[in-house]
């Protein structure tokens, strides 16, 4: 058995318009997911070859392909080696299910061959079940290629030759055809037509998903892409890309990955634990608490600084004359300035005197009591400075924070925190996670809400976007996001001759005349109601035409609605309302009735009609009750009939003209 995708050919005008950016073909993508699908590696991580979308999809789905073939096979190989499928499969719990479905279904093919039962039963046992049967029923044919889980198609090598019987696809007995699944039976009872889901309004697409037609099947894609840090899954939905796992991230050496919702951070690897701060390059600079704080020990006691931390040291100090401890009672008044000057006067003493210098360190002597930051000794002295982010204060001892903001570092805007700062960008930006300065514009029409963002077409500009409606017979509403039809009757903006009547319909107009019958006449000035135009005919007989008079269509109206493709079609929606003059509680001693049907026109039973009393009056309600896809024409033929002691009195005939545009708004 033989697997063949049948995306393939859909492909080729994708990665065509692609190749100027990645030259990867189709047949490396395909070949590239098939060899890694050969050595049963995980299709859903598989290592990126091209930075095509396109491309990933091709390797994924060429190597689902290979797997469940090989799945598939192994199934269909123990049926015909064994017999049985009551041996465990080796694997997953899905691909023991897929395995063991081929075998089943193989044995059953197997079974029908045995007892001279035809190949081509008409049992609903799935369609990858019954392809299976049949290929093995069918094990002295060549050339079958099955339709698997992946996307694939089961059909004869070459051309197909019709059946004895002249079927083209299926033979189910005495000579009557029947078709795959997706094609539906001509006219002739012999060749099958593909059936177009999107056009009958068959399919499962969701909001924001465009139906596109295909031989036998259709497949749903999104009307807008799922854009930067998202990609498309198998289900149509957009998940994020994680950046920091696919490796395909830019942080430096020393920084690590965070992802996030269609992005990615940077951070230091660095994290600075409780008694530092962290400065904009990831370094942690220990916070001298004792500055820092107001009062961090109690009274009588003294701060110390220490790397990461504080200690409180209890007043040991005893004050001598001329001297007195402060209010915090953690030193004595004048000390430290006459220690200074002990201490420079026997260093200039003994300079002069011995002709040496021996200068003392006093950033070692009296740590964290100097300088708020950095001590740095000088000979003879010493120097105080701040680390990054900060300025040396005039007493040439504190440090206070610099404000970076002054010299304009960020792109658009800048907050100054304490010791660094903080760029942010206006509306319609985000801050790039590659330097932290510059802004970058957000493509609001790729965001996985941009679908909604606007009704038909979202265009990005920097900073902001805007809406766009199709380019007739549409213009954007106030609100700059949704698209109102414009009445080209009421402008006056249509093409109609005297004869014919304009009739607005959404995103256009129809040029319409309706000409009463033989024997008929038009019954008052057409009439104007919301929605649609009416025309109503009555009958009117020549003297001695007893058919006229017999007839019992009494009289004739064309009527005229314009709906739009409802995007969400989850309950039966009311279109037209048929009035009758009739009571809905008539006289007992009178049997009469009115019957509501349908004449012509219900394509796929799209409509149906009900019989609904309202404000005591018999009326007919028309809904419809099947989605259907636009641009669509179609003529519903209505029929009022009246019946009294089960004879049909009179009947009255409502043409009903149906535009379904091709858009929801």
């Amino acid at each position: 058995i033989s697997i063949v995708p049948i995306w393939q050919a859909e492909l080729c005008l994708c990665l065509r318009q692609e190749r100027t950016s990645q030259p990867m073909s189709i047949d490396e993508c395909c070949k590239d997911g098939r060899d890694r699908g050969i050595d049963n590696q995980d299709c859903t991580a598989l290592p990126l070859i091209s930075e095509s979308t396109t491309c990933r999809i091709v390797q994924e789905q060429c190597c689902a392909t290979v797997l469940e073939d090989s799945i598939c096979t192994n199934g269909i190989n123990m049926a015909k080696d064994q017999g049985g499928c009551d041996t465990q499969f080796p694997g997953s719990t899905c691909e023991t299910k897929t395995a063991k479905m081929c075998c089943d279904c193989c044995l059953l093919g197997r079974a029908a061959q045995e007892k001279g039962l035809p190949c081509d039963h008409s049992l609903s046992l799935g369609y990858q079940c019954g392809l299976v049967s049949r290929a093995c029923c069918d094990d002295g044919r060549k050339g079958w290629r099955e339709r698997g889980m992946g996307g694939v198609v089961i059909e004869r090598a070459g051309r197909r030759e019709k059946g004895k019987d002249g079927c083209a696809q299926e033979c189910v007995g005495n000579g009557t055809c029947a078709c795959f699944k997706g094609y539906k039976l001509k006219p002739d009872g012999k060749n099958c037509e593909d059936i177009n889901e999107c056009l009958l309004g068959a399919s499962n697409c969701r909001g924001g998903e465009r139906c596109i037609n295909t031989l036998g099947s259709f497949r749903c894609q999104r009307e807008v892409s799922c854009g930067t840090g998202y990609e498309l899954t198998d289900s149509n939905n957009c998940k994020d890309i994680d950046e920091c796992e696919s490796g395909t991230h830019n942080c430096a050496p020393d920084f690590m990955c965070q992802n996030t919702q269609g992005s990615f951070r940077c951070r230091p690897k660095n994290q600075c634990g409780d008694g530092y701060i962290q400065d904009a390059l990831g370094s942690c600079i220990d916070i001298n608490e004792c500055l820092a704080q107001t009062g961090p020990c109690h009274p009588g006691q003294s701060c110390v600084n220490t790397v990461g931390s504080f200690t409180c040291q209890r007043n040991s100090v005893n004050c001598g004359r001329g001297y007195h401890l402060n209010d915090n009672g953690n030193r004595c008044v004048g000390t430290y300035d006459v220690l200074l000057y002990h201490v420079h006067f026997l260093y200039i003493q003994l300079s002069v005197l011995f002709f040496c210098v021996l200068d003392i360190n006093e950033c070692r002597h009296y740590p964290g009591r100097l300088c708020a930051h950095k001590c740095e000794n000088a000979v003879g002295s010493y120097k105080c400075s701040c680390t990054q982010g900060f300025k040396l204060a005039s007493d040439g001892r504190n440090c206070d924070d610099l404000n970076e903001c002054e010299s304009s570092p960020c792109s658009q805007e800048c907050a100054n925190v304490y010791g660094s700062y903080q760029c942010y960008c206006r509306r319609g930006y985000q801050l790039s996670d590659r330097d932290g300065i510059n802004c970058e514009d957000i493509d609001e029409c790729a965001l996985p809400t941009g679908g909604h963002i606007c009704s038909y077409r979202c265009h990005n500009t920097p900073g902001s976007f805007h809406c766009n409606c199709p380019a007739t017979g549409y213009t954007l509403a106030p609100n700059g996001r949704s698209c109102q039809d414009v009445d080209e009757c009421v402008t006056g903006t249509h093409t109609c001759s005297e004869t014919e009547s304009c009739f607005n319909v959404q995103g256009g107009f129809r040029c319409l005349s309706f000409e009463c019958p033989p024997n008929y006449r038009r019954a008052g000035e057409k009439a104007r109601v919301e929605r649609s135009d009416t025309v109503r005919c009555v009958k009117s007989c020549q003297p001695n035409d007893i058919s006229c008079v017999l007839d019992p269509v009494h009289s004739v109206s064309h009527t005229v609605i314009s709906m739009p493709t409802f995007r969400e079609f989850t309950r039966p929606e009311e279109i037209v309302f048929l009035r009758t003059m009739s009571m809905a509680h008539s006289s007992p001693h009178i049997s009469s009735d009115i019957v509501f049907d349908i004449l012509e026109g219900n394509v796929q039973n799209s409509f149906d009609i009900v019989k609904r009393e309202e404000h005591g009056i018999i009326v007919g309600v028309v809904r419809q009750v099947k989605p259907l896809i636009g641009p669509l024409n179609m003529v519903l033929k209505l029929a009022m009939n009246y019946v009294t002691s089960g004879v049909v009195s009179h009947r009255n005939i409502v043409s009903v003209h149906i535009f379904v545009s091709e858009f929801w708004f």
